[in-house]
């Protein structure tokens, strides 16, 4: 590779590091916009929650609509029938013109005593037979005031009975209402409480995905750069590797154009190489061989150096672009052009 080539190379490996990283850069500052715009949108949904409620704070005493029902009984007065002396007032009335007719009959010439005596006791029978029938009466007047009063007794039960399970079911009615809108509100709350939270959760899923991307956009940007100065490295080692810069070494302090090998880390991927011979071994036991690199890219010519796989991982690191590079200075193998 010639010095011209090289710096075409490393140039265009420079400017491109510096496009990719400037884009990751822009790509770094989006996401972090994104993230605190998120956060801010957070704030204001935190802020803006359901407001915790009690749902049984509008409750009310439903004792006022119990009312005392005792008013409605009432202790019916028996109405007795009170024995009277009509009967026997009548029956005196009858015995006194019997007595008056049995007077005629003795004006007459009829025997006055027996008369008289037979007018007292007709008297007498008719004042008992009275007496008699005023007691039944005042019986049945009082078997019939007795059925009334237990009548209206029976009623009055009915009425209360009936009073009071009326006002048992408006109580529990109220109780029931009462008890719905306590759980409506508190269904209420733990919907709205629910979808506050979920709009959270998704907002917080969404920051934190920003803000991982704003992280992985600013690892990408350095790595953009790592990985042109890196390729600037491997140019200047294929062009010192395959003695295009000889004439410039002459003059070490008038060129930036100096490379130590022995702090370069070249590509030694075994996917990047073809015409693979074993020529030797090192001192410690490390295969070495010569190779070509199937992209002039790398270098142009025969190589000389080892394979990234067989030699200890110390010596190896894997580059952004996924390929094994090897510190030439950590092992006892030579890099160099031989062709």
């Amino acid at each position: 590779m010639t010095v011209w080539a090289a710096g075409i190379s490393a140039a265009v490996s420079i400017g491109t590091s510096i496009w990719q990283s400037s884009k990751e850069k822009k790509k770094a500052r989006k996401a972090r916009d994104k993230a605190r715009e998120l956060e801010r949108k957070i704030a204001f949904e935190e802020k803006n929650r359901t407001t915790i409620i009690n749902p049984f704070e509008g409750i009310t005493d439903l004792s006022a609509m119990a009312s005392n029902l005792s008013g409605m009984a009432s202790a019916p007065k028996m109405n007795l029938a009170v024995a009277t002396k009509a009967s026997e007032m009548q029956a005196a009335e009858a015995d006194i013109a019997l007595a008056n007719t049995l007077d005629m009959m003795q004006a007459s010439g009829t025997s006055a005593g027996g008369a008289t005596a037979l007018a007292q006791m007709a008297l007498k029978s008719k004042q008992g037979i009275s007496a008699n029938i005023e007691q039944q009466e005042a019986r049945n007047q009082e078997i019939m005031e007795k059925s009334r009063i237990d009548g209206e007794l029976r009623i009055q039960d009915i009425q209360m009975s009936e009073a009071k399970r009326m006002q048992d079911v408006q109580m529990s009615q109220a109780e029931k209402v009462q008890k719905a809108e306590a759980q409506g509100k508190e269904f209420m709350y733990r919907e709205e409480d629910s979808r506050d939270m979920q709009k959270l959760n998704r907002l917080g899923a969404q920051l934190t995905g920003q803000q991982q991307a704003q992280t992985a956009h600013s690892q990408n940007a350095t790595a953009a750069i790592t990985s042109g100065i890196s390729a600037v490295g491997q140019i200047g080692a294929s062009v010192v590797g395959s003695g295009a810069m000889t004439n410039m070494t002459a003059k070490p302090s008038s060129t930036p154009y100096q490379f130590d090998l022995s702090k370069v880390q070249i590509t030694s991927d075994r996917r990047l190489k073809t015409s693979i011979k074993l020529i030797g071994l090192s001192p410690s036991g490390l295969k070495i061989y010569s190779f070509e690199y199937k992209d002039i890219y790398f270098g142009k010519g025969i190589f000389q150096g080892v394979m990234s796989d067989e030699i200890p991982s110390f010596a190896v690191t894997k580059g952004n672009d996924g390929f094994d590079r090897v510190d030439y200075s950590k092992i006892d193998v030579e890099f160099k052009n031989i062709k």
